[in-house]
């Protein structure tokens, strides 16, 4: 492997940790799915990857600014919004389950993957912006160098998503009512607060 694309995914992979790690609603849905799914992780990245590899070779293809457009980032701020507000309030619902009942999302980790990546319109604004610059560098490189930074950014949420999911799921039989309901409460605020915050700042 050349030294400088060996460095280039070195560079793309930090990157992409800052993105992956920085708390959001996909992280706050790891945590929910991690209680009752050991490998919930993987399959939340597996629903990331269904949009974001896609929009990869779109905006090398060369729309970029189809997704960094006001319109975009309006309807899908609103209708991501109204989803991410959605599934918060029913996980607030679910609070007087018992531990072997824990609060749950309405959909499987896979589809959950897919409608918050899609719900988030800073996530099209992120590769529309910093993503465009790394694709481009990639390119330089031929498809394969495109085709592997993919694979080496995916593996940043894969790694991620697996090590919250699974850190959950083997710390739950020391969680408490009170625990259980303090980490799911904070993650349906979460997830309702970043609703209201996509449906306002399209606007603002």
């Amino acid at each position: 492997m050349d030294s400088s694309f060996g460095l280039f995914l070195l560079y793309a992979a930090g990157i992409s940790l800052t993105g992956v790690m920085m708390p959001g609603p996909l992280t706050a849905a790891t945590i929910t799915k991690g209680y009752r799914e050991q490998n919930a992780g993987i399959f939340i990245a597996l629903g990331h990857a269904v949009i974001e590899i896609p929009l990869i070779a779109l905006i090398y293809f060369g729309f970029a600014q189809f997704f960094a457009s006001p319109e975009v980032k309006m309807v899908v701020g609103v209708a991501g919004g109204l989803m991410l507000i959605f599934m918060g309030f029913m996980l607030l619902r679910s609070f007087r389950k018992d531990l072997t009942e824990a609060a749950d999302l309405p959909s499987n980790s896979l589809v959950t993957g897919i409608v918050l990546t899609g719900a988030n319109p800073y996530f099209f604004l992120w590769w529309a912006t910093i993503g465009i610059a790394l694709i481009v560098a990639a390119a330089q490189f031929g498809i394969w160098g495109l085709i592997i930074f993919a694979v080496v950014h995916w593996s940043c949420d894969l790694v991620w998503e697996q090590c919250v999911s699974m850190s959950v799921f083997r710390t739950k039989h020391l969680w408490t009512k009170t625990v259980q309901q303090i980490v799911f409460g904070m993650c349906a605020l979460a997830l309702v607060g970043f609703g209201v915050y996509f449906c306002v700042s399209v606007f603002v």
